[in-house]
């Protein structure tokens, strides 16, 4: 039966302890998430920061509550039900994992969706959390991942990164590009040419060339509208895509 005094199991000392270290442990897991990101970011990669720090906090939460199952369901333990909640907990973690998947969109060199799917998994965990009773730990993940995906954004705009970008060059027919012309095309307007990443194809004649330039630094690069421009002064460019690339 409902009763006041079994609500307030769920508050109790040792289960508001218990909540608290698990905090202490999401915190951690994001400050050291975001560590990692950074070098993803740094780089120009489309996991970030932002999907870093979310998967580590959620992945800790997930592990340190499993050494406090005494205090699950308001420290009534398993005596509730019959089956192992931890089953329930994969089956979930597994099943997210699939949905997550879905909502990352590949184009070209542009990867989307990731924070997104990173975001899906951690409302599981904070999900799994209310459900065990956790629900300090719950509101506190939740809490953390909204400033996550709200400010940690501009602190990746802030810190030093290198930019990539996205470029698509269609030749005239007959021409012959160089690579080292290029490259130092390229390193004239601050950016080099990202090793591994050139693709090129031929269709009537004409090649076409793909491939990653990334910033050498952000303050001394060209914008990607002054590299518009400059693609049309271009000796035996006839085409151009650029875009962005998140890789």
């Amino acid at each position: 039966m409902l009763s006041t005094e079994m609500l307030l199991s769920y508050w109790t000392p040792q289960e508001l302890t218990t909540n608290l270290m698990v905090f202490l442990n999401i915190v951690g897991a994001l400050a050291l998430g975001l560590m990692v990101g950074y070098e993803r970011s740094y780089h120009g990669r489309a996991a970030g920061m932002r999907t870093y720090g979310l998967v580590c906090m959620a992945s800790a939460a997930l592990t340190v509550i499993s050494g406090h199952a005494e205090f699950w369901y308001g420290g009534h333990a398993f005596s509730a039900t019959g089956t192992d909640p931890t089953r329930v907990i994969q089956g979930i973690v597994t099943g997210i994992g699939f949905l997550c998947a879905g909502v990352i969109m590949r184009e070209g060199f542009n990867i989307s969706g990731l924070t997104t799917a990173a975001s899906l998994w951690t409302s599981s965990v904070i999900g799994i959390l209310v459900g065990v009773g956790f629900y300090g730990a719950g509101m506190a993940l939740a809490l953390l991942s909204a400033v996550c995906m709200v400010w940690v954004s501009r602190l990746e705009a802030w810190l030093p990164s290198r930019q990539a970008v996205a470029i698509t060059l269609q030749f005239k027919p007959g021409f012959v590009p160089v690579q080292s012309a290029l490259r130092a095309m390229a390193q004239a307007r601050g950016y080099d040419i990202a090793e591994g990443s050139i693709s090129i194809a031929y269709a009537n004649g004409a090649p076409e060339w793909r491939f990653v330039a990334i910033a050498q630094d952000r303050k001394n690069m060209v914008t990607i509208a002054m590299l518009a421009t400059d693609m049309t002064r271009y000796d035996g460019v006839q085409g151009f895509q650029l875009n962005y690339a998140r890789n």
